[in-house]
């Protein structure tokens, strides 16, 4: 063996800590950085967390029976009224949608969203908005929800959306309490729209289906307003009484015949225009009118929220 092999293997010489480092892994664009963050903002944890909590408090729980409670009184009065004068007129003093319900139960959809419509979904949607954020001041616990990794503007962000969910659940309430109801009382078959049109009962729960998403969608100019009166006192029952008061004054300035140029303006002002979906060819005019004025309403109203929140003290 030669004197090289007999050599022992020599060890590793210590790192030098002078040495340049080899090149680390770049870091990640700002742009990924900011989608990542993105992410984690809408993390649905707090969202669900927000609605569970919502939907289980007794007063939600009384909104959403009496929103369903409603579409049987006015069930079981058509029913009552037609039995006793033997049509749906009868001697003339009913209203003019009785024909349609004692004619077809599916009828009793669209009429009880247009009854709720104007007070009683408005109304309960502005009890939630407006307790959104003055409640939990109220009770002291605005600040814990505050903690990080929460934040503002992701609480604020949750609080809209739940009562969103809201009122999607509230008309599914008032569409649902109303079918089932007019099935029970009233025959169901081929519905006859507005125009005189004559469609398949299929095809009437689908235009039922679509005029419930238009007044759900009616609701968020509410939502958003509720929500930023929510942000100006931690009385939850002053927000409340605030929200639901500017939404009858919107009501009965849309009613004044002397305003008619600032009437396109208010939120209220194209509510029924939904009815414009029983007609062949279904009119958009109003619809998409309703459906801009909703989203600028929710844009405005939905800024001054977070102007106001992002900046204000929580002292409570």
């Amino acid at each position: 063996m030669s004197r090289a092999e007999r050599r022992p293997p020599a060890e590793a010489a210590p790192e030098d800590p002078r040495a340049p480092q080899a090149p680390q892994a770049p870091e990640a664009p700002p742009r990924v950085r900011a989608s990542r963050s993105w992410v984690s903002r809408w993390s649905p944890g707090l969202l669900r967390s927000e609605i569970v909590t919502t939907f289980r408090r007794w007063r939600t729980l009384v909104l959403l029976a009496v929103l369903a409670g409603v579409p049987v009184l006015v069930g079981v009065a058509v029913r009552i009224q037609t039995g006793q004068h033997g049509g749906a007129d009868g001697d003339g003093r009913g209203p003019a949608f009785l024909a349609g319900i004692a004619g077809n139960g599916l009828f009793l959809v669209f009429t009880a969203l247009a009854v709720t419509l104007p007070v009683f979904l408005p109304m309960a949607v502005g009890v939630i908005a407006g307790d959104a954020l003055a409640g939990e001041a109220h009770t002291g616990t605005l600040r814990y929800l505050l903690v990080a990794p929460a934040g503002r503007a992701r609480l604020l962000r949750a609080k809209f959306a739940t009562v969103v969910v809201f009122c999607l659940a509230g008309t599914l309430v008032v569409a649902l309490s109303a079918l089932v109801t007019g099935a029970l009382l009233f025959p169901l078959g081929r519905v006859t729209l507005l125009s005189g049109t004559s469609i398949s009962f299929g095809e009437g729960l689908l235009r039922a289906l679509a005029v419930a998403g238009v007044v759900a969608f009616s609701l968020l100019g509410v939502a958003a307003l509720g929500l930023f009166v929510s942000t100006l006192t931690d009385s939850g029952v002053a927000a409340m009484a605030g929200t639901v008061g500017l939404v009858l004054t919107a009501q009965i300035l849309d009613g004044i015949p002397q305003l008619q140029a600032v009437q396109p303006y208010l939120f209220p002002h194209y509510w029924l225009s939904f009815a414009d979906l029983l007609r062949d060819p279904v009119y958009v005019d109003g619809i998409l009118r309703n459906l801009g004025l909703q989203a600028l309403y929710a844009a405005v109203f939905g800024s001054a929220a977070w102007a106001r929140f992002t900046t204000r003290d929580i002292t409570a």
